[in-house]
């Protein structure tokens, strides 16, 4: 085993018994290279984070300028520094009229944190209503909405007071009460393997919130900054939300989230208590930066466009093979069936080995995960499908 290796499982803390242990010495575009040379087309992304692709040469740039102006200088929200200001006023732009009001912290557990937080602050309720196979982040608060019951039984006791419906289920919406600070939905669910529900389901979600006053949060840190063919994956239903999530391809590669509300709504986190949410470095000068410059490059060279004709020749091409039983995609979020945990971890194998790299989901391990880098172009998309197929063609 090298040093670095070796290092690697002696200090860093591991997350689970068995770590992939690939070592990429540099990415660029949509590969990821090895200390050889050896090259993998990145087709998670990082989990949906990297949506440009790796050195983006104009958010490289942004990183390098701002890091000379200025890095940390105080906690969120006392000093007016121009990132902060500018990413947030870009953002509000694109988004409908009453997300208005963006606090920026660091990370997408810390969007879901604030956003539980504002929401029994706003409305004075406790209860949270979340859904099974949810996922949305790995804090305490994060933890207690997270719809799976093994990834929390041994960190009990979380969060009270928080009730689980069935996804894209009609029935159980009427658990939705004047007890109800908030919903917390993820669009389309992520780690549940990409589940859509309808657009009739999420459009009565909305109707019964308003009618019984209670905030719909959209946790969109997987599905927006245009991975599922729309900027945010709102804009599909034609719903939106009093809350919106951000984070993951949010900063550009760089550490960032958000929870976007009305200027109404954002305000009760100002009095009783007075700072009632705060950051260190939520809204880092940098990450702020590189969040502009993603921003800019997705909305000025209309890339999110033709996301949706490049998932559609993954799944085209994957969906004739036998041993898949069926693609579930939303843009380029896709999700390839195949109906064991063994064939899917199979397929990661064969990809590591063979130069494209492919993952599972969290709450649907019979599946394989493929979110590419959004720049990728059709025929690169071509490729990875020939590549994938031989994958499916190789194992049992």
């Amino acid at each position: 085993m090298n040093v670095l290796r070796q290092l690697f499982l002696e200090h860093l803390a591991q997350t689970s018994e068995s770590p992939l242990m690939l070592e990429v010495s540099k990415a660029d575009g949509v590969f990821l290279f090895g200390p050889k040379g050896e090259r993998h087309f990145d087709l998670i992304s990082g989990i949906a984070v990297s949506n440009l692709g790796h050195g983006n040469p104009l958010i490289i740039k942004a990183v390098q300028e701002q890091a000379a102006d200025y890095m940390h200088l105080m906690v969120y929200g006392e000093y007016i520094q121009k990132p902060q200001v500018e990413l947030s006023a870009h953002l509000t732009e694109i988004l409908p009229e009453n997300l208005n009001s963006v606090y920026l912290v660091n990370s997408g557990s810390e969007a879901v944190e604030g956003a539980l937080k504002l929401a029994k602050r706003y409305t004075g309720r406790s209860e949270i209503v979340a859904f099974r196979n949810a996922y949305h982040g790995s804090t305490q608060g994060a933890l207690s909405v997270m719809g799976c019951e093994e990834q929390k039984r041994n960190f009990r006791p979380l969060l009270p007071d928080v009730r689980f419906l069935r996804f894209n289920s009609m029935v159980d919406l009427e658990h939705i009460t004047e007890r109800t600070a908030c919903v917390i939905i993820e669009p389309i669910q992520g780690e549940g393997g990409v589940q859509i529900p309808s657009i009739d389901y999420i459009r009565r979600l909305r109707d019964r919130c308003s009618q019984v006053g209670t905030l719909l949060i959209f946790d969109e840190i997987q599905t927006g900054m245009g991975r599922t063919g729309k900027m945010f994956a709102f804009e599909r239903f034609g719903v939106i939300p009093d809350i919106l999530l951000l984070a993951k391809a949010f900063g550009g590669g760089m550490p960032l989230g958000a929870f976007v509300a009305s200027v109404e709504i954002m305000r009760a986190l100002t009095n009783d208590p007075l700072l009632g949410h705060i950051t260190t470095f939520g809204g880092h000068p940098v990450s702020c930066a590189a969040a502009i410059a993603s921003l800019n490059i997705l909305t000025k060279e209309k890339i999110v466009d033709r996301v949706d004709a490049k998932g559609a020749i993954i799944a085209e091409a994957l969906a004739k093979h036998p041993k898949v039983k069926e693609v579930r995609r939303a843009g380029l979020m896709l999700a390839v069936e195949l109906g064991s945990f063994e064939r899917v971890q199979a397929l990661i194998r064969f990809g590591l080995e063979n130069g494209f790299i492919v993952d599972w989901f969290l709450f649907c391990n019979t599946a394989v995960r493929i979110a590419p880098p959004l720049i990728i172009t059709e025929e690169e998309c071509r490729t990875v499908s020939r590549m994938i197929v031989e994958g499916l063609n190789a194992i049992q």
